[in-house]
């Protein structure tokens, strides 16, 4: 009974950007809403209006992020990370040393 009206989650997928460019050019055209284009190729309206956002700010035309700049500050948060990592390997390295030598 606990099951009943629960969807089973859609795997995660993922799309070229070809893909991507090409359903938000259908939603510019205006030809079908947002909606229409998510059904007609069975994707979530919401990954299809992030979509949409996403090329709005990529072309100028809305402010935030570019894809350019989200990928630039994904590469520097990876590295800050693994930065981090390295210095706390560090501090262990140090402390270690610190009482071999007393």
């Amino acid at each position: 009974m606990e099951s009943m009206g629960k969807k089973k989650p859609r795997p995660r997928r993922s799309f070229t950007p070809e893909f991507k460019a090409e359903i938000v050019e259908l939603c510019r055209r205006g030809d079908r809403s947002v909606c229409q284009v998510a059904k007609d190729f069975d994707l979530t309206e919401t990954a299809v209006r992030d979509w949409v956002r996403q090329a709005q700010v990529d072309a100028g035309e809305r402010d935030g992020l570019t894809s350019g700049e989200r990928e630039g500050l994904a590469a520097l948060r990876r590295e800050n990370r693994r930065l981090r990592e390295d210095v706390e390997v560090l501090k262990r390295a140090t402390a270690f040393f610190a009482t071999e030598t007393r």
